[in-house]
């Protein structure tokens, strides 16, 4: 149905015409048909009896066929032949076959076969079709010989039952097979021919049929018919307000003048059915508003029920606090009456009360004070119990840096640039230092090196020590893998430098390495583990005693002095050839050099260092 008009088509229409029986005549000029077949697709599901499926001719010949007739492939007779460019022939099937392998060759000779260098062989096929075959039934005594071409074969379209010779096979292809392609007159389609009147019957779109509703119109196309539908006089059509609840229905021409009668009062129906359309939309949308402003009714109920619960939280509180100041305004009351008990017994008392109430003040005054002093003393105890717990006096610093990753961040983001170890010291009364470390570098190692410094601190017993400090010191960063390749680096106070002077202040400028360790070379190797690093500074004392005689037990008396003093609990003799009378300690061997606690002693007559150690 579409605008207001109800189509009604018959499910197929038969012509008159087409009711007589179809009749064979052969065509006047009939085209042959090619045969056989060039493409060998066209032949591979054939009957059989007509073509080999596969190979060449299996028929008993009456005398055996000369080898040029033969298949260089499957030695059978040559079933539609094909010529190589080296001479050799082959059936279509096998040379098929050969083609579809890789790199193809010719199994006579081995010379590589090229596809658009085959062709038929026209002579070939026509000599064999001329061979001389027993009949295909001389195993139930047939004597006849035939002609290859001459055997009875079905027909190659596999429907038809007839059988014909094979020069049969065009002539019946093209014109007497009632199973042969053939072509409808009215729309151009090809189907078989049995199937061409059942096609005109049913779906012709070009095929004459007349109107189901036997109008004026006698006959028209079937493509045609559905919209002949729609402006047929004579077609079934439901009323325009069929939406309204009509169902009339009844013929175009009969249905018009009632209809123009009728239509006249249908405007005004159709107006007031317009208003309601209207009226209804307008309902709706009130009921959206109406559902909205409901939901927002039930958001704001649901957070005034979250604050009212808030409310009570909060009057639970003031209730407990209620009942705290009634306890608190008893206990004053009862403060109230004690003062005033007190009150009453100052006036009757003497004035030796209110002198005995003046001291205690001023006692109690002195005893918060004395306490106050005494805080502080214990805040500065506990800071240097601190200190000392840590501190060394043998000349070394191990520090450990914990949380080395968010100190680095740190000192990246500029919040701490740099850290300060405890103190250590040379001895208990020696020189006070301290290390400093800018995780993030310093100067010119900033961003891509850690940069290491040596701070000389102000001691309390400064003033018994010579100045400046000239003690050579070690900055070491500790390898903590099985390798222990330590970084590190060693360097001899300056004496002019304002850094190795007595300090003035809390702590000297301090001196160091910039550029002690790269960042890539830290954090890559095995220096950092569980976030931690270990840093060693180390002062070295050499003690040199130059000794104008070999007197061995004079020697051995310096070594039991110095052993005493720095507390040696095992020694070892070493001898070294001199190659310089410097006395600097440069000119010993490395592992001499690093002694914390160093006695060398120069022997002119020998020419050499002695080292107990």
């Amino acid at each position: 149905m579409s605008g207001g008009r109800e189509v009604q088509l018959p499910l197929q229409q038969v012509a008159p015409s087409l009711t007589t029986p179809l009749s064979v005549v052969p065509p006047p000029n009939r085209q042959a048909n090619p045969w056989p077949p060039s493409d060998p697709a066209s032949s591979q599901g054939s009957p059989a009896g007509f073509l080999p499926l596969h190979g060449g001719f299996r028929d008993h010949f009456v005398e055996p066929p000369e080898p040029k007739y033969c298949c260089e492939a499957c030695r059978l007779v040559l079933c539609q032949p094909r010529q190589t460019e080296c001479g050799h022939r082959f059936c279509q099937s096998c040379i098929s076959d050969l083609l579809s392998h890789p790199n193809p060759s010719c199994p006579a000779d081995r010379e590589l076969l090229f596809k658009d260098k085959i062709f038929r062989d026209v002579c070939c096929h026509r000599e064999i079709m001329a061979l001389k075959v027993f009949c295909r039934s001389e195993a139930s005594g047939c004597p006849e010989q035939l002609s290859l071409q001459h055997i009875p074969v079905p027909c190659p379209l596999g429907q038809c039952k007839e059988r014909m010779m094979r020069k049969e096979i065009p002539d019946h292809l093209s014109w007497k097979c009632k199973h042969r392609e053939t072509s409808c007159e009215f729309c151009s389609s090809k189907m078989p021919l049995t199937e061409l009147q059942k096609h005109k019957e049913t779906v012709c779109p070009a095929f004459l049929v007349p109107c189901p509703n036997l109008c004026s119109l006698s006959t028209l196309p079937r493509s045609e018919l559905s919209s002949h539908q729609h402006d047929c006089p004579k077609a079934q059509v439901s009323c325009q307000f069929l939406r309204y609840g009509c169902s009339f229905k009844n013929k175009v021409e009969d249905i018009k003048g009632d209809l123009l009668e009728r239509y006249k009062v249908l405007p005004a129906l159709s107006s007031r059915l317009s208003e309601l359309e209207n009226q209804q939309d307008e309902l709706r949308e009130k009921n959206r508003q109406m559902e909205q402003k409901l939901a927002t009714m039930q958001k704001l109920m649901s957070s005034h029920s979250e604050k009212l619960l808030e409310v009570e939280l909060e009057l639970r509180s003031f209730r407990v606090l209620r009942e705290e100041v009634e306890n608190i305004r008893g206990t004053l009351e009862n403060v109230r009456a004690r003062l005033n008990a007190l009150e009453q017994g100052g006036r009757s008392g003497t004035g030796s009360t209110t002198h005995t109430l003046a001291s205690l003040e001023t006692q109690l005054n002195r005893h918060d004070d004395m306490l106050s002093v005494h805080d502080v003393r214990l805040a500065d105890m506990d800071l240097r119990f601190q200190v000392l717990e840590t501190a060394s006096y043998n000349g070394t610093l191990i520090w450990k840096i914990r949380d080395y990753k968010r100190r680095k961040q740190e000192a990246v983001a500029a919040k701490t640039l740099s850290l300060y170890s405890q103190p250590f010291y040379t001895g208990y009364f020696g020189y006070k230092m301290c290390a400093r470390v800018y995780l993030n570098g310093d100067g010119m190692g900033k961003g891509t090196h850690l940069s290491l410094f040596f701070v000389v601190m102000r001691g309390e017993y400064d003033a018994l020590l010579p100045w400046p400090f000239k003690q050579k010191v070690t900055l070491m960063l500790m390898d903590q893998g099985p390798a222990r390749k330590h970084l590190g680096d060693a360097f001899k106070p300056d004496p002019n430098s304002s850094s190795f002077r007595r300090p003035a202040a809390e702590m000297n400028i301090a001196s160091g390495c910039p550029l002690f360790v790269s960042q890539s070379v830290l954090e890559t190797g095995s220096y950092i583990k569980d976030d931690t690093i270990f840093i060693k500074v180390r002062q070295t004392d050499s003690i040199f005693i130059k000794v104008r005689q070999t007197d061995s037990i004079f020697i051995k008396a310096c070594w039991e002095i110095l052993c005493s003093h720095r507390g040696a609990l095992k020694t070892r003799r070493e001898t070294f050839p001199l190659q310089d009378t410097s006395e600097d300690d440069e000119a010993l061997p490395a592992h001499w050099q690093e002694t914390s606690s160093l006695l060398v002693v120069w022997t002119p007559t020998s020419s050499q260092y002695e080292l107990p150690v």
